[in-house]
């Protein structure tokens, strides 16, 4: 072997080394601009979701504008408390549009002022003793099962519903209850209507009777009578 093929093999040597490198940074450059792919399914198209929703979550559409979710400690409380609220709220608009659409008197939101069996404070006090013993029992089974459910049954699934395609739809139907029922709420506040009513009159008068006019009643509900 003589001196120049000795010579020319260090630099080839070195010149694979430097081609190797360059390869490398070639491809990390064209990973650093592969541009992330959108995820779908969010609440509005053409946002981002918070790094701390990444969709694993059932019915999860990237919406936090107050980050509750960032403590990972306390979101699987705010998971099952949000699905809690729903099905509450499910069961309370089925019921107020069943008490409407079968005519039982008095309206969902006077009956607070009938008069029962017992009288006001005694009623009150037998509500709070009753729901915070089932409260308590339900953060129990909860804090044992991660799961909802009902007196000693955890998780309370009698007809075996449980899936994943369910909770979605449940969260969904639950989250679309919540919003009925504020709305249920305030429509009772300005015309002391239920909705199926207020339905109605909308139908019969679409400009006379509409969110906008009945908006416009609320200064003088809440004017003090002389």
């Amino acid at each position: 072997m003589n001196m120049k093929t000795m010579q020319a093999q260090p630099f080839l040597g070195s010149c694979s080394v430097l081609q190797g490198r360059n390869q490398v940074r070639g491809r990390s450059s064209r990973m650093a601009v592969v541009p992330r792919a959108e995820r779908s399914g969010l609440w509005l198209p053409g946002t981002e979701a918070p790094k701390w929703l990444d969709g694993s979550l059932p019915a999860d559409r990237g919406f936090d504008p107050l980050g509750l979710a960032t403590d990972s400690d306390r979101l699987e409380w705010f998971v099952a408390a949000e699905r809690y609220n729903a099905q509450i709220a499910m069961m309370g608009v089925a019921g107020i549009l069943g008490q409407e659409l079968l005519g039982v008197q008095p309206k969902w939101f006077e009956a607070g002022a009938k008069e029962y069996w017992l009288d006001t404070y005694s009623l009150t006090a037998l509500e709070f003793l009753l729901f915070g013993l089932l409260e308590l029992t339900r953060y129990q089974g909860w804090r044992r099962t991660k799961d909802s459910g009902v007196l000693t049954l955890f998780p309370f699934d009698p007809l075996s519903l449980t899936s994943e395609a369910n909770r979605v739809k449940e969260l969904k139907n639950g989250r679309l209850a919540m919003v009925a029922f504020v709305g249920f709420t305030v429509q009772a506040l300005l015309t002391r209507e239920g909705p199926i009513e207020g339905l109605q009159a909308h139908l019969a008068d679409p400009f006379g009777h509409n969110i906008i006019t009945n908006v416009n009643r609320l200064p003088e509900l809440l004017t003090y009578p002389q």
